[in-house]
């Protein structure tokens, strides 16, 4: 009689960090579960950081268990591209001082505007205190930010003085 020891394949699993989807030029790990160690197709190293190119892309990963078994799965990671946010302003630079400004956000969803000190609300009017740059962060509905930012120079008034001279009689 002979005794034969039939094991059973690995559950293998697949895993990202961060979880799909990402944005472009995100960092992303894969890693594979369930067994003792774990190969990638595509140029992948288990619980190595990459970053992979913008679309979907299906990885596959197998496993191999202490006995010697092995068995592979697969997962997909999209990758979104980054909105291109333009930034502009009205009216256009240069300002003088009084004027009023409008910032505008397009290319993404939502927009966030700063000059490093203040925050500023899109397509509201504002009267700025000086030259500044504006960067916005625009949100598309993905999730993925990308920025743009406009300069706008803001001139102080002139300095009239008016007088006069006797008439003479």
């Amino acid at each position: 009689a002979i005794s034969v020891t039939v094991n059973a394949l690995p559950l293998v699993t697949a895993s990202s960090n961060p979880l799909s989807p990402l944005c472009e030029g995100d960092d992303l790990t894969l890693n594979g579960g369930g067994a003792t160690t774990y190969t990638w197709d595509n140029g992948v190293v288990d619980n190595t950081l990459f970053t992979q190119a913008n679309g979907t892309i299906s990885y596959t990963v197998t496993g191999i268990d202490a006995n010697s078994c092995e068995n592979t799965t697969t997962i997909s990671i999209t990758v979104n591209p980054l909105p291109t946010v333009t930034a502009s302003s009205t009216p256009i630079s240069p300002l003088c001082e009084g004027d009023d400004l409008t910032l505008n956000g397009s290319g993404a969803t939502t927009y966030t505007w700063t000059d490093g000190t203040s925050t500023y609300t899109d397509g509201l009017t504002f009267i700025p205190t000086g030259t500044a740059i504006y960067t916005v962060t625009g949100t598309d509905a993905n999730g993925c930010e990308n920025t743009d930012n406009v300069t706008v120079t803001v001139n102080s008034l002139p300095t009239v003085t008016a007088n006069s001279t006797p008439v003479s009689p």
